[in-house]
């Protein structure tokens, strides 16, 4: 049954999402339509540049992201504490950078006299706004309502663009943020859309890479491959720093983990890659084998609304007032600890 946004995304329970938008029947997102013998692949660059634009402007940082034919992939942080330090200026001057707003906020910014009730009436428009900042649900519509309308100005057609609301997952621990963003930036390679994450265009592990200083992790990168605006990712925790709302790994046990699954997903060798496993997953207490199934075509089906330990998953549940969660049996056995 379909639940209220609302009961699904919520800081009380964890501040990272997974966000899935996919188009209707076969329109394409972009990517080049075999049926239609159309490119659309320009369009990746549409939602790019729309990112980097509303990122600007949201409370919200982008853990993890790709780009893909018909659908896109976003892990995406809530940034409470920075929405709560704004100023009541800083939060409208964010807000017009995407809505005009009511007449009564150009009257406030240029200094008219105005009423009490009037200035009652501008704190409220000012806190609906503040909340907005923070919310997914507003910056997946300041997303989707503008790559529609722009596909759609570009088709000639009007009506549906996207699969109604868009899909989201609670991702409840750190293990479970952990897998939900190396099978993101896994996407292309599954797809064989690439080979390799250095290759991947349009997705955050390759912008990682780019924007590295870690020369020695590629050592072939494809030559004229796109260039993509730059989109302000969230850190990883660097050594001996003190972790606050970074990502709770280091970049570079992260790059060496998303290409030790890639290739395990390519060459099929699941079991028998290496005699060691990347250090990461046995830190964590990860199943490297039960780690190589979520990240398989498949893996994402094992998941419904939250992914991360069993313990979570049944706090989490019992919050929703379900008895059962899908993917709690493939979580205990992924996240053992």
């Amino acid at each position: 049954m379909t639940r209220a946004r609302e009961q699904q995304i919520c800081c009380d329970d964890t501040h990272y999402y997974h966000c899935i938008s996919r188009v209707v029947r076969r329109a394409f997102l972009c990517g080049f339509d075999h049926s239609t013998q159309q490119d659309f692949e320009h369009r990746r660059q549409w939602v790019i540049d729309r990112l980097a634009e509303i990122d600007a402007v949201f409370c919200v940082d982008i853990c993890a992201y790709a780009i893909m034919s018909n659908h896109y992939h976003l892990v995406l942080f809530i940034d409470k504490s920075t929405v709560e330090s704004l100023t009541d200026l800083e939060v409208i001057d964010r807000w017009r950078k995407l809505y005009k707003g009511p007449e009564i906020i150009e009257q406030f910014l240029k200094g008219d006299q105005l009423s009490a009730s009037h200035h009652l009436l501008i704190d409220e428009i000012v806190e609906e706004w503040r909340s907005r900042l923070a919310d997914i649900s507003w910056y997946m519509r300041c997303l989707n309502e503008f790559i529609a309308r722009k596909a759609n100005g570009e088709d000639n057609c009007t009506g549906r663009f996207w699969e109604g609301r868009f899909k989201s997952q609670a991702l409840l621990d750190e293990h479970a943020l952990l897998t939900c963003m190396a099978y993101v930036e896994l996407n292309p390679i599954r797809a064989k859309m690439a080979s390799s994450p250095e290759t991947s265009d349009f997705t955050s592990i390759k912008q990682r890479i780019e924007e590295s200083d870690d020369s020695n992790f590629s050592e072939e990168v494809e030559q004229g491959a796109a260039e993509i605006s730059s989109i302000a990712l969230k850190a990883f925790i660097i050594e001996n720093e003190v972790l606050k709302d970074q990502i709770p790994y280091h970049l570079k046990d992260y790059f060496h983990l998303v290409d030790w699954s890639g290739r395990a997903i390519i060459e099929g060798k699941r079991g028998c890659i290496d005699d060691q496993l990347p250090p990461i997953l046995q830190r964590l207490g990860i199943d490297a084998e039960y780690w190589c199934d979520a990240m398989q075509p498949k893996g994402s089906r094992y998941f419904s609304r939250a992914i991360g330990c069993r313990a979570r998953l049944q706090e989490y549940a019992k919050k929703l007032e379900v008895g059962w969660i899908k993917g709690i049996g493939l979580c205990t056995r992924l996240f053992p600890i």
